[in-house]
């Protein structure tokens, strides 16, 4: 069964004024990619469609017609209710997320500005060290964890893949023994995680890329490790969508390594149910839906 989103009708508005799904985006300040897929969740809750596709833009159906004095008065009412002005006395309801050091930083500087002009009533609390925290005792509203949560009354679901690839400075690479396979690498400093801090068995992927690999430079922080991989100390595993930021890295053994994790977002059946953790879940799920070209490097590239 579908069901409709009220919140839909703005995206469905916009599409009527604009004709087109670009200018849409940018007067309601997000993506075509959005706005498409917010149409498309209108259509299949409706049941029917909405607008004809053409090179012109988007042609509003008979059905369509329809919709729209529905809507208006919708609108029209939505303006006229009382607006709780506390986020703005410096009141608004804080927002504790628990994520991965490596997510968090994509979060602020990717996501975190468009959430706070989506969501001005929220504020933020990111929390970078989930291992600190309880999940049983609820101490986070919203977790992105590296491995779904399978258990009790909390729910997980997949937002985005990610790959992984050893990175090294190619000083360090002329000035060490050539690697032409994984266990060459034995003869290098590796930098990794220290194996009793790693809070997810996401995070322990040396043994993927060789069994006996141990890590001889070692730090609980990836920022840590990349800085160190970036200094020329040694080798390293390293998210693609943070080292690809660096033109001095290069990639060692990309036709050999290549691997592939999933950031998982898990919370509480009680606070999925409220319209804001809906509302901040769909954002999260479709902000790194449209992201998800530049957190794995492409097949033809490893």
């Amino acid at each position: 069964m579908s069901y409709l989103i009220w919140d839909d009708l703005q995206f469905f508005l916009a599409v009527i004024r604009e004709k087109q799904l670009s200018r849409a985006a940018r007067v309601l300040g997000t993506s075509h990619v959005t706005v498409s897929r917010r149409i498309d969740r209108l259509e299949q809750a409706l049941n029917t469609r909405l607008f004809e596709r053409n090179p012109h833009g988007y042609e509003p159906t008979p059905a369509s017609q329809r919709l729209i004095e529905t809507a208006e008065r919708m609108e029209e009412a939505a303006r006229q209710l009382p607006v709780d002005r506390s986020a703005s006395s410096g009141q608004a309801r804080s927002l504790r997320l628990a994520m991965p050091e490596g997510f968090a930083s994509l979060f602020s500087t990717q996501l975190l500005p468009e959430f706070l002009a989506r969501f001005p009533q929220l504020s933020p609390e990111i929390i970078t060290m989930p291992q600190v925290l309880s999940l049983s005792r609820r101490e986070a509203d919203i977790w992105v964890t590296l491995d779904p949560v399978t258990s009790g009354p909390y729910r997980s679901q997949p937002l985005a893949d990610y790959t992984l690839h050893l990175y090294a400075t190619p000083d360090y690479l002329r000035s060490m023994p050539a690697i032409q396979a994984p266990a060459d690498l034995l003869r290098h400093r590796v930098i990794g995680y220290i194996e009793e801090m790693i809070f997810a068995p996401g995070l322990d992927y040396l043994g993927e890329v060789h069994p006996s690999l141990r890590a001889t430079v070692k730090s609980s922080s990836v920022f840590n490790q990349l800085a160190a991989v970036r200094n020329g100390v040694g080798i390293g595993v390293l998210p693609h969508f943070i080292a690809a930021k660096y033109a001095g890295l290069e990639i060692v053994l990309p036709k050999q390594v290549r691997l592939t994790r999933t950031y998982w977002l898990t919370c509480h059946r009680d606070v999925r149910i409220m319209r804001w953790a809906g509302a901040v879940i769909e954002f999260l799920a479709e902000s790194l839906a449209e992201r998800a070209k530049d957190l794995m490097l492409p097949e033809n590239q490893s």
